[in-house]
């Protein structure tokens, strides 16, 4: 059981680094831009795995708010309140 969990965590930390180096290489994720959805970063990021019966595009990528959240307690992105665009610091 401990290699599932160690494994998972393994694979977040590198998902982690995936998105913020995606965000990183995109100017409109730039501190000085306005930023980008949740669901595209997803998506462009290559984490959606498409439609089925009872799990569309849309629901699975409400797992990537942890990760997200996780960047901005860190203090390299931040969420901008009224557009709900993520960006850079």
């Amino acid at each position: 059981m401990n290699d599932f969990i160690k494994n998972g965590a393994e694979l977040r930390l590198k998902i982690k680094d995936l998105v913020y180096l995606y965000m990183k290489s995109k100017p409109k994720c730039s501190s000085l831009s306005s930023g980008m959805r949740q669901a595209e970063i997803f998506k462009e990021c290559g984490l959606d795995w498409g439609t089925f019966v009872g799990s569309s595009s849309s629901q699975q990528q409400f797992w990537i708010v942890g990760l997200l959240r996780e960047l901005e307690r860190e203090g390299k992105i931040q969420r901008d309140e009224y557009t709900k665009l993520w960006r850079l610091i």
